[in-house]
């Protein structure tokens, strides 16, 4: 559904993009990530048409951005950043204001309109004016009017930006059910947690290369090369000879076993096992302690998430 080879955006001696390959099939949800000012926006226009790239090639739908404009804009749906509303208008003729331009005509644009109303839970506000909306509901809005003409891809700069928890639940929904209508979305934010449980593809850039373009399991697999356990101890201990520091006996016998790398005390109570890389299988350790006569009381791992992936595989460099 889009496919891009050796794109690249060439302002001067600045590469605001720099040989980007993407490739996205029907219902995937591609996460782009990447700080201010790492390309997303510019790689965005250039799919939209709206900018033209310096070299390279990008294809939506089978439609090239140099040779067939007309025919990808029709088949794409495109919410930028930050959009203009006419705030003079009721919710329900803004969009249709927007179908009559995408040449929807009579009952059949009344009816498009108010299924799209529907989808993005704003059948109540029809008649409301777009200036009273919140954020959230104008960000709906904007998405309702992306979707009028039913494309089949969608490109979404930071739709839950300035959003409060309540609307980024709502937007990630909705999400969800474009993607089961058989949607193609590429959609960047900020809200890295958040994308996991939407997104099936992570796009990570940097400086306008693209640094990771891969399923979510996979990059987090790639962070997560070696694992830390945090383990808290009974103070009261069965055996008097661990009762003293059972933190650091258990310590010891932990750094015994072939997939420890190395232990760190906390203090009596807690400590952390750092485990060699690629161990995934750390139950010989809680068996061990068991087995020794050491309670323990919890036994967890460190969290990698999408936040952690993009600190680890990123720097903080911008174009």
């Amino acid at each position: 559904m889009i496919q891009t080879h050796d794109l690249t955006k060439v302002y001067g001696s600045l590469h605001a993009i720099d040989s980007l390959d993407i490739s996205l099939g029907e219902r995937d949800v591609f996460g782009f990530i990447g700080p201010n000012g790492a390309g997303k926006t510019t790689t965005m226009k250039i799919l939209t048409t709206l900018l033209e790239p310096s070299w390279g090639e990008a294809t939506v739908c089978g439609y090239s951005i140099y040779t067939h404009a007309a025919e990808l804009r029709r088949v794409i749906g495109y919410m930028p950043d930050f959009f203009g509303v006419y705030e003079d208008m009721q919710v329900i003729e803004y969009l249709e204001f927007f179908a009559a331009a995408y040449r929807i005509r009579g009952e059949a644009r009344r009816k498009r309109c108010e299924e799209m109303l529907e989808l993005v839970d704003l059948g109540y506000k029809r008649n409301a004016l777009v200036t009273s909306l919140s954020r959230g509901m104008t960000q709906r809005l904007g998405l309702a009017r992306v979707l009028l003409h039913d494309p089949q891809v969608l490109l979404l700069d930071e739709p839950a930006s300035g959003l409060d928890p309540r609307a980024r639940i709502e937007i990630r929904t909705l999400l969800k059910e474009l993607s089961k209508m058989g949607k193609t979305i590429m959609v960047s934010s900020h809200i890295l947690p958040e994308l996991a449980d939407v997104c099936n593809k992570i796009g990570i850039i940097e400086r306008g290369k693209l640094l990771v373009n891969a399923n979510v399991e996979e990059v987090l697999r790639q962070v997560r090369r070696a694992g830390r356990l945090h383990l808290t101890l009974a103070e009261n201990q069965p055996k008097e000879e661990f009762r003293k520091n059972p933190a650091e006996h258990a310590a010891r016998l932990a750094e015994s076993l072939e997939i420890v790398g190395k232990t760190e005390v906390s203090d009596a109570t807690h400590f952390v096992v750092q485990l060699k890389e690629g161990v995934e299988d750390y139950s010989e350790i809680p068996a061990l302690l068991a087995s020794a006569g050491i309670r323990f009381l919890a036994l967890h791992e460190d969290e990698i998430n999408l936040e952690t992936a993009f600190m680890t595989l990123t720097k903080g460099i911008t174009s």
